[in-house]
Protein backbone atom coordinates (compact mmCIF):
# COMPACT_ATOMS: atom_id res chain seq x y z
CA UNK A 1 0.00 0.00 0.00
CA UNK A 2 1.14 3.40 -0.76
CA UNK A 3 1.47 6.17 2.92
CA UNK A 4 -1.83 7.60 2.47
CA UNK A 5 -3.37 4.26 2.12
CA UNK A 6 -1.52 2.92 5.19
CA UNK A 7 -2.09 6.08 6.94
CA UNK A 8 -6.07 6.00 5.75
CA UNK A 9 -6.35 1.77 6.77
CA UNK A 10 -4.52 2.79 10.38
CA UNK A 11 -6.83 5.48 11.36
CA UNK A 12 -10.73 3.41 10.22
CA UNK A 13 -8.71 0.56 12.34
CA UNK A 14 -8.50 2.66 15.17
CA UNK A 15 -11.67 4.18 14.84
CA UNK A 16 -12.86 0.72 14.27
CA UNK A 17 -11.06 -0.48 17.31
CA UNK A 18 -12.70 2.25 19.58
CA UNK A 19 -16.22 1.43 18.21
CA UNK A 20 -15.99 -2.23 19.44
CA UNK A 21 -14.44 -2.04 22.65
CA UNK A 22 -17.33 1.03 23.45
CA UNK A 23 -19.88 -1.46 21.73
CA UNK A 24 -18.64 -4.56 23.94
CA UNK A 25 -18.50 -2.66 27.58
CA UNK A 26 -22.00 -1.27 26.90
CA UNK A 27 -23.44 -4.86 25.42
CA UNK A 28 -21.66 -6.26 28.85
CA UNK A 29 -23.44 -3.63 31.15
CA UNK A 30 -26.64 -4.18 29.44
CA UNK A 31 -26.66 -7.71 30.15
CA UNK A 32 -25.53 -7.24 33.58
CA UNK A 33 -28.66 -5.01 34.43
CA UNK A 34 -31.25 -7.11 32.50
CA UNK A 35 -30.17 -10.80 33.68
CA UNK A 36 -28.00 -10.18 37.11
CA UNK A 37 -28.45 -14.00 37.62
CA UNK A 38 -25.37 -14.46 34.76
CA UNK A 39 -22.94 -12.07 36.58
CA UNK A 40 -20.26 -10.33 35.06
CA UNK A 41 -17.61 -13.16 33.95
CA UNK A 42 -19.89 -14.94 31.04
CA UNK A 43 -21.38 -11.52 29.41
CA UNK A 44 -17.43 -10.51 29.50
CA UNK A 45 -16.19 -13.86 27.65
CA UNK A 46 -19.39 -13.61 24.98
CA UNK A 47 -18.12 -9.81 24.55
CA UNK A 48 -14.64 -9.72 24.71
CA UNK A 49 -14.21 -12.85 22.63
CA UNK A 50 -16.37 -11.48 20.07
CA UNK A 51 -14.56 -8.31 20.32
CA UNK A 52 -11.34 -9.57 19.89
CA UNK A 53 -12.08 -11.43 17.21
CA UNK A 54 -13.40 -8.59 15.04
CA UNK A 55 -10.66 -5.91 15.85
CA UNK A 56 -8.28 -9.53 14.22
CA UNK A 57 -10.45 -9.55 11.21
CA UNK A 58 -10.88 -5.88 10.29
CA UNK A 59 -8.44 -6.83 8.11
CA UNK A 60 -10.48 -8.25 5.34
CA UNK A 61 -13.01 -5.24 4.79
CA UNK A 62 -9.78 -2.91 4.71
CA UNK A 63 -7.92 -5.48 1.78
CA UNK A 64 -11.78 -4.83 -0.08
CA UNK A 65 -11.74 -1.18 0.65
CA UNK A 66 -8.31 -0.72 -1.02
CA UNK A 67 -8.80 -2.55 -3.40
CA UNK A 68 -12.66 -0.80 -4.07
CA UNK A 69 -10.44 2.66 -3.42
CA UNK A 70 -7.92 1.69 -6.32
CA UNK A 71 -9.59 -0.35 -9.05
CA UNK A 72 -12.96 1.81 -8.63
CA UNK A 73 -14.74 -1.30 -10.47
CA UNK A 74 -18.47 -1.68 -11.39
CA UNK A 75 -20.71 -3.04 -8.96
CA UNK A 76 -21.16 -6.41 -11.18
CA UNK A 77 -17.23 -6.93 -9.99
CA UNK A 78 -17.79 -5.51 -6.54
CA UNK A 79 -20.55 -7.80 -5.55
CA UNK A 80 -19.38 -10.54 -5.34
CA UNK A 81 -15.77 -9.71 -4.40
CA UNK A 82 -18.13 -8.29 -1.76
CA UNK A 83 -20.37 -11.50 -1.01
CA UNK A 84 -17.11 -13.63 -0.69
CA UNK A 85 -15.68 -11.19 2.10
CA UNK A 86 -18.36 -10.88 4.26
CA UNK A 87 -19.22 -14.94 4.16
CA UNK A 88 -15.65 -15.42 5.26
CA UNK A 89 -15.51 -12.60 7.97
CA UNK A 90 -18.02 -14.27 9.15
CA UNK A 91 -17.43 -17.80 9.25
CA UNK A 92 -13.81 -16.65 10.69
CA UNK A 93 -15.50 -14.67 13.07
CA UNK A 94 -18.21 -17.14 14.64
CA UNK A 95 -15.39 -20.16 14.75
CA UNK A 96 -12.84 -17.62 16.51
CA UNK A 97 -14.95 -16.32 19.26
CA UNK A 98 -16.32 -20.07 19.84
CA UNK A 99 -13.18 -21.44 20.61
CA UNK A 100 -12.05 -18.92 22.53
CA UNK A 101 -15.35 -19.04 25.12
CA UNK A 102 -14.60 -22.86 24.99
CA UNK A 103 -11.25 -22.12 26.37
CA UNK A 104 -12.14 -19.14 29.16
CA UNK A 105 -15.05 -21.60 30.10
CA UNK A 106 -12.68 -24.32 30.50
CA UNK A 107 -10.54 -22.24 32.45
CA UNK A 108 -12.77 -19.88 34.47
CA UNK A 109 -16.16 -21.45 34.73
CA UNK A 110 -15.50 -24.81 35.15
CA UNK A 111 -17.09 -26.26 32.43
CA UNK A 112 -17.93 -26.55 28.60
CA UNK A 113 -19.21 -23.49 26.66
CA UNK A 114 -22.26 -24.68 24.30
CA UNK A 115 -22.86 -22.12 20.96
CA UNK A 116 -26.14 -24.15 20.17
CA UNK A 117 -27.36 -25.36 17.08
CA UNK A 118 -25.40 -24.08 14.28
CA UNK A 119 -28.59 -23.77 12.02
CA UNK A 120 -30.19 -21.32 13.88
CA UNK A 121 -26.83 -19.26 15.38
CA UNK A 122 -24.99 -18.94 12.38
CA UNK A 123 -27.26 -17.31 10.05
CA UNK A 124 -28.00 -14.98 13.52
CA UNK A 125 -24.58 -14.24 13.79
CA UNK A 126 -24.30 -13.60 9.96
CA UNK A 127 -26.97 -10.88 9.74
CA UNK A 128 -25.10 -9.26 12.68
CA UNK A 129 -21.82 -9.43 10.56
CA UNK A 130 -22.82 -8.45 7.64
CA UNK A 131 -23.83 -4.98 8.89
CA UNK A 132 -20.24 -4.70 11.26
CA UNK A 133 -18.55 -6.06 7.58
CA UNK A 134 -20.64 -2.83 5.69
CA UNK A 135 -20.04 -0.13 8.00
CA UNK A 136 -16.36 -1.46 8.51
CA UNK A 137 -15.89 -0.96 4.43
CA UNK A 138 -17.77 2.15 4.59
CA UNK A 139 -15.49 3.37 7.25
CA UNK A 140 -12.40 2.22 5.45
CA UNK A 141 -13.28 3.47 2.41
CA UNK A 142 -14.22 7.14 3.59
CA UNK A 143 -10.90 7.39 5.75
CA UNK A 144 -9.15 5.95 2.02
CA UNK A 145 -10.59 9.08 0.39
CA UNK A 146 -10.12 11.28 2.86
CA UNK A 147 -6.15 10.69 2.83
CA UNK A 148 -5.83 10.84 -0.85
CA UNK A 149 -7.37 13.98 -0.43
CA UNK A 150 -4.98 15.46 2.16
CA UNK A 151 -1.80 13.89 0.71
CA UNK A 152 -2.57 15.27 -2.94
CA UNK A 153 -3.75 19.01 -1.10
CA UNK A 154 -0.86 18.76 0.92
CA UNK A 155 1.27 18.23 -2.71
CA UNK A 156 -0.28 20.97 -4.18
CA UNK A 157 0.92 23.21 -1.63
CA UNK A 158 4.27 21.85 -0.99
CA UNK A 159 5.07 22.40 -5.19
CA UNK A 160 5.05 25.92 -5.80
CA UNK A 161 3.81 26.73 -9.59
CA UNK A 162 7.11 26.79 -12.08
CA UNK A 163 8.53 30.42 -12.75
CA UNK A 164 10.68 31.99 -15.30
CA UNK A 165 12.72 34.54 -15.47
CA UNK A 166 12.28 36.99 -18.19
CA UNK A 167 15.73 39.57 -18.23
CA UNK A 168 14.13 42.79 -20.23
CA UNK A 169 17.04 44.81 -20.29
CA UNK A 170 17.95 45.65 -17.13
CA UNK A 171 14.41 44.30 -15.46
CA UNK A 172 13.57 41.02 -14.36
CA UNK A 173 10.55 39.78 -15.13
CA UNK A 174 9.68 36.50 -13.11
CA UNK A 175 6.38 34.81 -14.62
CA UNK A 176 4.55 31.79 -13.95
CA UNK A 177 5.25 29.60 -16.49
CA UNK A 178 1.46 28.42 -16.80
CA UNK A 179 1.18 32.34 -17.58
CA UNK A 180 3.38 32.12 -20.97
CA UNK A 181 1.32 31.52 -23.66
CA UNK A 182 4.03 31.42 -26.41
CA UNK A 183 7.57 33.14 -26.44
CA UNK A 184 8.22 34.04 -30.82
CA UNK A 185 11.39 35.33 -32.42
CA UNK A 186 12.01 39.29 -32.71
CA UNK A 187 15.14 39.63 -34.23
CA UNK A 188 17.88 38.82 -31.79
CA UNK A 189 14.91 38.88 -29.30
CA UNK A 190 12.87 36.38 -28.31
CA UNK A 191 9.37 38.08 -27.21
CA UNK A 192 7.47 35.98 -24.49
CA UNK A 193 3.98 36.73 -25.13
CA UNK A 194 1.83 36.43 -21.76
CA UNK A 195 -1.49 35.83 -20.81
CA UNK A 196 -2.16 39.21 -19.22
CA UNK A 197 -1.46 40.62 -22.27
CA UNK A 198 2.10 42.11 -21.62
CA UNK A 199 4.82 41.04 -24.11
CA UNK A 200 8.28 41.40 -22.53
CA UNK A 201 11.66 41.19 -24.48
CA UNK A 202 14.45 38.82 -23.77
CA UNK A 203 17.55 39.36 -25.50
CA UNK A 204 17.71 35.75 -27.00
CA UNK A 205 17.61 33.57 -29.80
CA UNK A 206 14.62 31.57 -29.71
CA UNK A 207 16.99 28.40 -30.27
CA UNK A 208 19.08 29.14 -27.14
CA UNK A 209 15.62 29.67 -24.99
CA UNK A 210 13.79 26.10 -26.65
CA UNK A 211 16.05 23.71 -24.35
CA UNK A 212 14.84 25.74 -21.25
CA UNK A 213 11.57 25.82 -22.26
CA UNK A 214 11.26 22.22 -23.36
CA UNK A 215 11.75 21.46 -19.71
CA UNK A 216 8.61 23.40 -19.18
CA UNK A 217 6.32 21.29 -21.75
CA UNK A 218 6.76 24.21 -24.69
CA UNK A 219 6.97 23.04 -28.50
CA UNK A 220 8.63 24.18 -30.89
CA UNK A 221 5.84 25.03 -33.68
CA UNK A 222 7.34 27.02 -36.49
CA UNK A 223 11.00 28.24 -36.70
CA UNK A 224 9.85 31.80 -34.94
CA UNK A 225 7.63 30.06 -32.49
CA UNK A 226 7.62 27.93 -28.84
CA UNK A 227 3.87 27.26 -27.86
CA UNK A 228 2.77 25.93 -24.23
CA UNK A 229 0.27 23.34 -25.36
CA UNK A 230 -1.59 23.61 -21.89
CA UNK A 231 -2.83 27.27 -22.73
CA UNK A 232 -3.64 25.54 -26.39
CA UNK A 233 -7.71 26.34 -26.92
CA UNK A 234 -8.25 24.97 -30.22
CA UNK A 235 -6.46 23.94 -33.86
CA UNK A 236 -7.35 25.18 -36.90
CA UNK A 237 -5.89 24.20 -40.44
CA UNK A 238 -4.53 26.69 -42.99
CA UNK A 239 -3.84 23.99 -46.07
CA UNK A 240 -1.20 22.36 -46.77
CA UNK A 241 -0.38 20.91 -43.81
CA UNK A 242 0.18 24.33 -41.92
CA UNK A 243 -2.31 25.18 -38.76
CA UNK A 244 -3.53 28.05 -36.56
CA UNK A 245 -2.69 27.13 -33.06
CA UNK A 246 -5.41 29.29 -30.75
CA UNK A 247 -4.44 30.44 -27.58
CA UNK A 248 -7.02 32.21 -26.32
CA UNK A 249 -6.95 35.44 -28.15
CA UNK A 250 -3.84 34.96 -29.37
CA UNK A 251 -3.12 32.42 -32.50
CA UNK A 252 0.98 30.89 -33.38
CA UNK A 253 1.64 29.13 -36.46
CA UNK A 254 1.97 25.57 -36.53
CA UNK A 255 4.02 24.47 -39.64
CA UNK A 256 3.81 21.10 -41.44
CA UNK A 257 7.71 20.75 -41.11
CA UNK A 258 7.35 19.99 -37.30
CA UNK A 259 4.58 17.12 -36.96
CA UNK A 260 6.01 16.17 -34.05
CA UNK A 261 4.30 19.22 -32.65
CA UNK A 262 1.22 18.51 -34.04
CA UNK A 263 0.79 15.25 -32.82
CA UNK A 264 1.66 16.10 -29.21
CA UNK A 265 -1.48 18.63 -29.35
CA UNK A 266 -3.51 16.40 -30.97
CA UNK A 267 -3.43 13.59 -28.09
Amino acid sequence: MSGEERQGVAQAWLLGVGLIACIAVVNVLTLRHDAPRLGILGPAIWEGSSAFITMLIFAIPAGVAVWTFRKKPRWWRAAPVHLAAVVLYSVLHVSGFVALRKLAYLAFMGGPYQFGPLSTEFPYEFRKDLMAYGLASIIYYLSLRRSAREAADHTQTAAPAPTFDIRDGARLVRVPVSEILAVRSAGNYAEFVLADDRRPLMRSSLSALEADMARHGFLRTHRSWLVNPARVTGLRPEGSGDFAIELGAVEAPLSRRFPQALAALRR
